[in-house]
Formats: structure tokens, sequence, C-alpha cells
């Protein structure tokens, strides 16, 4: 029984050892929180995510570019987890595990199909399960957009395979539509849940040069019924083929008809011809890809997230492609020192960059020439250069210079590279040096790497089990001015505002220009009733990003804590100028008219932020604060009825609209909301109740 065999029975013991190696090593992203780092704008603090799936946030999903993104399928994926698990962070985690999970089986049944390797497809499909720098797209909620759009491209993959195999069983050119139509329905979803899928259609030819082989000419009917006549006719001739020609070179075989040639295979002498119609047969996948390429640099653009030449020159972009490449490289052979954020240095060091020219050079020159007898190390190694073009940093989006997630779908050239590269290597080693059986040394070697791992992966996962931990370790591993400020940020989530003070100063201290860090550090002033302190802070990042609504906003705020209501209004103004989606602005500036006593405008702009988010307790409530000063209780009751539907632990809310009940008359509803008001612990319900000698 030979290898393939026994490979072939052991599919399902191979599908079971992936699915529970990747569940193993990533199950304690079961027990890890949200992370105040991305979340909040994808999920916690996304009040259309959080609506669940609705006509109305189905619409938003197709037109919004917020978060710098046009990415509708991946918003749905979270509405729908809303909708089925609420904000239980385990639920969330365990969606993106599964997709994984189907991602590593999906991978490991088109490599096997294609090369009907089953060993090798394993190891490519065991590397890609638990290999530490995929820890950031499974552990990361919001990074779904990484397995979710990976989940698309195998299934695009899948799609494409049946369609090749059909086309060469049928040798028409003109059949497959309905499978080709397969490719593209999946592209598109690929491209709605993450545009680094542009580069699909690339791997797709280097598929066709390895290991589907369709760079080489199809053998016509006559060729194959002369090869079986050699093969039932022509023994002697076969056992004078010479050496060279056992190498590959094309020579003269004698057989009983007479003279035969052999064709040259057409990867060995690349033919237009050939390639051509592979070209065409893909260019609705490139006209995909190229306009979702324009839709995702206007969208980022707009959003902000593409940096100006003037911020990262070109020159220092392009070395930091270079010094990333060699740098993700060695963190798949040697993942150490993994960071949620790896700051973007500026300039690297000229030897630095050199030395990254030269070794990216000499691999792909060393690739290239073995292409005719190692052609899956040429396409792995273009696989992995080119799938990360579109985050390599030339449009350089972010501060950052590299990230771990941007290695989800690149990595698999390198594994596909050390699967059938690393036994070709062994069977070029002499007996006498390697006197170990070179099927046990591959098995052992491979085991020791997958364990070494699985265990490395089991440790950077655990990380991600709260902020304080994952950005402590990021910080070890990376410090940078984000890290400080969003650990800041936990800090002062958790009521620590003087720790969340000292990150941001930390982060202004590395990054004087950083405007966040002055952002959150006035939050942090404002919290400890410092509003004076806050003011300037909230001065400088507005003077370092004018363009910021969320800062003009927290001003605002900030005025108002200082009753200067008119002030405050002016930054509200800004901020809903700024971006006129903003409902917590209308909502604040609606509490500034409301204090200065003009509460119909205070009404419009309370009418304003509903419109916007439906689901918005605090404008109800207010809403109906100010429909109770203009004397309209019973319009007050129906605001405070919503806002309560909306939010029931909320003893303001009761509070609020047991008065109402209290003017109308309504004694025994009063003394009801008071009683709720007070079990929430509101001070002045309690005040209320003891005034009527009434326990709660």
């Amino acid at each position: 029984m030979n290898g393939s065999m026994l490979g072939e029975k052991q599919i399902p013991l191979i599908c079971l050892f992936l699915a529970v190696a990747a569940l193993m090593a990533f199950w304690q992203v079961n027990e890890c929180d949200f992370i105040n780092y991305d979340d909040p704008s994808y999920v916690t603090e996304n009040f259309h995510v959080k609506s669940g799936i609705t006509l109305r946030s189905i619409r938003w999903a197709f037109t919004t570019g917020y978060s710098a993104n046009w990415h509708p399928v991946t918003w749905m994926s979270h509405m729908l987890d809303v909708q089925l698990f609420g904000l239980k962070p385990r639920w969330h985690h365990l969606t993106n595990l599964l997709f994984h999970i189907a991602n590593t089986l999906l991978l490991f049944f088109l490599f096997h199909r294609m090369t009907k390797a089953p060993w090798k497809s394993a190891f490519v499909a065991a590397l890609f399960a638990i290999h530490p720098l995929h820890v950031e797209s499974v552990a990361w909620v919001a990074e779904r957009k990484d397995v979710l759009s990976t989940f698309f491209w195998m299934l695009a993959m899948g799609a494409y395979i049946n369609y090749v195999e059909h086309r060469t069983e049928d040798g028409r050119e003109g059949t497959g539509i309905l499978r080709y139509s397969a490719i593209l329905i999946f592209f598109v979803l690929g491209l709605m849940s993450k545009p680094m899928l542009v580069t699909f259609p690339f791997v797709l030819l280097l598929l066709d040069y390895w290991p589907l082989h369709r760079f080489e000419p199809k053998k016509s009917a006559r060729e194959v019924r002369t090869k079986a006549s050699r093969q039932g006719t022509g023994s002697g001739e076969r056992a004078q083929l010479s050496a060279k020609k056992r190498k590959g070179e094309s020579a003269k075989m004698r057989t009983a008809k007479g003279m035969v040639k052999e064709e040259k295979p057409a990867v060995h002498n690349f033919q237009w011809e050939l390639i051509r119609p592979l070209l065409w047969e893909k260019m609705p996948l490139f006209v995909l890809a190229a306009l979702s390429s324009i839709v995702t640099f206007v969208v980022q653009q707009k959003g902000g997230a593409v940096r100006t030449i003037e911020a990262i020159s070109p020159g220092a972009r392009i070395a930091n492609a270079f010094v990333s490449y060699i740098a993700y490289i060695g963190k798949t052979v040697w993942p150490v020192n993994l960071a949620v954020y790896y700051p973007h240095p500026g300039w690297w060091p000229l030897w630095q960059v050199l030395g990254a020219v030269l070794l990216l050079m000499a691999v792909t020159i060393s690739v290239i020439r073995t292409a005719n007898r190692l052609p899956f190390l040429a396409m792995g190694w273009l696989w992995f250069a080119g799938t990360l073009v579109p985050v390599i940093g030339i449009v350089q989006v972010g501060g950052q210079a590299m990230a771990d997630r941007y290695t989800y779908v690149p990595l698999i050239g390198l594994f596909v590279m050390a699967a059938w590269g690393i036994p070709e290597l062994l069977k070029k080693l002499r007996p006498t040096r390697f006197p170990t059986p070179r099927k046990e040394a591959l098995f052992i070697l491979s085991g020791l790497v997958l364990l070494s791992l699985f265990i490395v992966t089991r440790t950077q996962a655990g990380y991600w089990r709260n902020n304080i931990a994952l950005y402590d370790h990021s910080l070890e591993a990376s410090p940078s001015e984000v890290i400080h400020s969003i650990r800041g940020l936990a800090y002062g989530k958790l009521g620590e505002q003087r720790r969340a003070i000292s990150d941001y100063n930390r982060a202004v201290e590395i990054n004087p220009n950083y405007s966040e860090a002055y952002n959150n550090r006035g939050i942090a002033y404002g919290k400890l009733g410092d509003q004076r302190q806050a003011i300037p802070d909230f001065d400088r990042a507005i003077a370092i990003d004018p363009k910021s609504a969320e800062v003009y906003n927290n001003r605002g705020v900030t005025y108002d804590k200082l009753g200067d209501h008119r002030r405050a209004i002016a930054d509200y103004d800004r901020a809903v100028e700024i971006n006129p989606e903003y409902p917590e602005a209308y909502n604040n500036r609606g509490g500034a008219y409301g204090a200065l006593g003009d509460q119909r405008r205070a009404i419009a702009d309370y009418d304003r932020a509903i419109e916007i988010n439906p689901e918005y307790p605090e404008a109800y409530n207010n809403r109906g604060g100010a429909y109770g000063a203009l004397g309209d209780q019973r319009q007050a009751i129906a605001d405070y009825d919503r806002a309560i539907g909306l939010s029931p632990k909320q003893a303001e809310i009761y509070y609020n609209r047991g008065i109402a009940y209290g003017k109308l008359g309504h004694d025994s509803k009063e003394i009801e909301d008071m009683k709720t008001a007070a079990r929430f612990d509101s001070e002045e319900a309690k005040k209320f109740l003891r005034s009527r000698g009434i326990n709660w």
C-alpha cells in the first residue's frame, strides 16, 4: 500500500486532527472579553450593529463607509451575532473560531483535491490552523472580516477548481457558465467582507501554473493513444531512454509504428498562446477587483485612514514594505514579540533596507530559476509576496508598519513552500549524513514544529482575555503611543483615571502630535472633575486634528459642565458640521439649548438624534424632559416609556416619569415609579419617598 492510498483512507482522521488542533489552540477565546480597540466601533458601541438584523441596519451596511471601510457582509455578520447572542463576547469569539476551523478544513480539502497529496496538504492546513500570527485574526472580534473574507476566498477557490476540472473533462471552451458564476458570487461576497481579496484573480493564475498545470499544452487524443501504444509494445525502447530524457528534456523514442516526438511541457517554456486564454478567463474577476480597489481607496481616504505623502513619504513607504516582507518571514519562522500594533518608524536604517532588498531578490531569483523542477516554490513565494501587496504599506492606511492579521492568507504561500520543499530537500541529503530514514525524520520534524507553534499560539491567545493583559504584553513586545493611549482608556473604564492619565502622558511623550492621547486625557481629567485642566487638552487635540468631531463634542460637554452653554453649542455645531450623522452631538446640543431655556430647539435636536439612532434611550429621556418643561406631560411620558423600553434599569428615567405622572395627578403611578427608581439607587427618588413616609 503506497503513502497516497494510506493518506486517502486517513482523510477523516486528518480532518478531525485539524479541527481539534485549531479548537484546542484557540479555545481560550471562549473566555475573552471584547477589547476597546476597534471592537466598540464594530460592535459594542455601534448602534446600527446593536440593533441586529433590520431593514434599516442592512441598508446602513451597504451604504456606509463607517470605520473607513466598505464591507457590508462583515457588518451583517456582526449584526447577526448580536441578533442571536446579544453582546455576550463568548459567542462573538466562538463565531470567529468556527470560521477559522472551516477555513482550515477547506484549505486542506482544496489542496488535497488539486495535488492528490493528502499529507502535504494536511501539513499546510495544520500550519494555517495553529500558527501564532493568526491569533489576531481569530481572537479579535473586530477582525471578523479576516476569517469571513477568507471563508469566501476558500469557497471561490473551490468553485474555480470545480470549474477547471469540468472544463477539462468536457473539452469545450464555452461550457461552465453556471460554475463560473459560482466563482463570481463567492468572490463578490469575499470583497464585501474585506477588500484584501483583490489579489484572488492573481492567485488563480498561480494555481493554473501549479498544481493545476494549465500552463502546459493539452494532450490530444492521438497523443494519449500513442502513449498507450508505447506502454503496451515499446518496453524495450523505453529501457534505452537516456538520463537526459529522464530529467524531462524532449527526445525521440522508437515505437512499433515509427518515430514519435514527445512534447515538452509548457511549464518549461511559457507560451503566450497558452497564458492569454487564462488571463481572458479571469478578466471579470480582475474588473471586480479593480472596482473594489477604487471603492476602498475612496472610502478610506474619505474616512481619514489613508496617510498623506506629507505624513509618510513614498520612499519611506517603499523602504518599510521591503523590511516588512522580511519581518513577516522572520515572525513566521520565529513567532516572538507579537504585538497588536507595530508603530511605523518613519525611516528604517539603510543597511536594513538594502539587506531586505537583496534577500528578497535572492529568494525571488532562486525560486524562478528552480521553477522547472520545483514549481511549488515559485507558486508559494509569489502567493506570499503577491497577496501582501494590498497591505504592505505602499498605500499607507493607519499608522502601523505591519500587522499580524495581514498574514492570514499570505502565509499559505510559505506553508506550501515548506510542505513541498522540505521533503525535496531531504531527498537530496546523503544517507551517511542523514542516517535516520527520511520519512520518519520528516514526521518527527513536522510534529515538533506543530507542537511548538501550538504552545506559542495558546500562550498568545491567552493575552486576549482582557484589555490590560493584552496591552501589557503588546507594550513589552513593541512600545507605542497608540497602545499606551488605548490602555489608558481601559484603565479609565475601570475607574482608574490616574493610571489612565499616566498612560496618556507616556503616549504624548512618545508622539507629541498624537491627538487621540490629548483627547483621552481631557476626558480623564473631566471624570476627575477637573474641567479646567481638560480644556487645554481638547484645544491641543483640535489644533492637531481640526476635523475630529469627537473632540469638539467632548470639549462641548466640558463647557456645558462649566456652565458655558453658548461655547458648548458652538462646539456641538462644529461637531455636527464635520459629522452630520453624530447622534451624541445632537443630543448634547439639545441639552445645552434646554439649559438656556430654548426647549423648542432642544426638541429639534433630540428629534434629529433619534432619527439617526432610533434606539437612543438618553435622547428619548431628554426629549421627555423638554416636553415636560413645556407642560406636555403626556408626550413626556410617551418618551419616558420608550426610553425605559430600551434601557429598563436607568433610575433617572423612572424618576422623571414619576414626576410627570405626579403633575398629571396619577399619584399611584408616581409612587410606583419612585419605588423602582429607589431600587435602582436614585437618591432623589429615595428622598421623595421619605418625604411621603413610604418604604421601598
